[in-house]
């Protein structure tokens, strides 16, 4: 008789998958998937689909090795849904199931990538000095904070906001800490909303550097149309007029800070710092004013001065 019992050589062990689960016509389907390349894939980093893939089929129930079957497969997905599109649908938009310990550490990974995008956005508006990952990461812990106070009062029965009064005024940005079905870019974004709205910390967005060039015999043209206002910032800003004049005087004054000017030949350039919010209609303006003929090139996203 045979002393122990020997494990199938072709069977998979699921200590190193991560399962991918949709919903669909009331039947639940997954596929297996390697661990950590599922977020690689969803964010481009991964193309090759062998990569992600344990096993390419579609599944009832993994760790009981259920395939689903193709009738219900067809009914859920469609008659002309090949194995493929399936496996792709589930994978682009089904919900990724993680364990604790790698949700945390997941979790970990993306709060340390957003605190270092803003870290390395924003600056003291006084100084234009960054600020350390330290001082931004305390920052938006007061604004997590400032955040869940409120709920917590209406949970309690604290009284509820005059319906009246809600609408008077734009609400402020809220920041409520980092999630993990969002990537770390668009959170960022959302924390640096945030602290600029509430300003626990004097922040601004840093500066951007820009060389701006236009045909000299378009600068002192009117202006066909004025460009639309705009706001570094979300709160409304009384000066925010629609500009007029020439258009030189209109793009020197989307410009915060003028570093050189120079004429060459037929060619007028400006270098200066133009707030990021302001870039995408300067550029607009620049190309319906000068018909393609004038460009504003960015030399640098953030401008920032570090101690050394």
């Amino acid at each position: 008789m045979p002393v122990g019992i020997n494990q199938p050589s072709g069977q998979i062990k699921l200590t190193n998958v991560s399962l991918v689960r949709i919903k669909k016509g009331k039947k639940r389907y997954e596929i297996a998937c390697y661990k950590n390349k599922v977020l690689e894939w969803r964010s481009g980093v991964e193309k090759d689909l062998d990569n992600v893939l344990q096993i390419p089929n579609v599944f009832v129930n993994v760790s009981k090795g259920q395939v689903a079957p193709k009738a219900d497969l067809a009914k859920s997905f469609g008659n002309k849904a090949t194995t493929d599109e399936i496996i792709l649908e589930i994978l682009n938009k089904g919900e990724l199931q993680v364990g604790d310990k790698e949700r945390h550490a997941q979790l970990d990974r993306v709060h340390h990538e957003v605190i270092d995008i803003v870290a390395g956005k924003l600056v003291d508006p006084r100084t234009k000095r960054v600020y350390t990952t330290g001082m931004i990461e305390k920052a938006l812990e007061q604004l997590s904070s400032q955040s869940a106070q409120p709920q917590a009062e209406k949970l309690e029965g604290a009284p509820v906001e005059n319906p009246e009064e809600k609408g008077k005024g734009k609400e402020l940005p809220k920041w409520t800490g980092v999630v993990t079905t969002k990537s770390a870019k668009s959170q960022a974004l959302d924390a640096m909303k945030a602290l600029i709205a509430h300003q626990p910390i004097p922040v601004a967005r840093a500066r951007m550097r820009l060389r701006v060039t236009c045909p000299t015999s378009i600068l002192k043209q009117a202006v066909k149309s004025a460009p639309k206002p705009h706001s570094s910032g979300d709160a409304e800003d009384g000066d925010n007029k629609p500009l007029h004049g020439t258009v030189k005087d209109t793009i020197v004054g989307f410009v915060e800070q003028v570093e050189s000017q120079d004429v060459t030949g037929d060619e007028w350039e400006v270098v200066g710092f133009v707030e990021p919010g302001a870039f995408k209609a300067l550029s607009e303006f620049i190309g319906g004013q000068t018909k393609g003929r004038g460009r504003a090139e960015v030399l640098d996203m953030a401008v920032v001065h570090e101690d050394d």
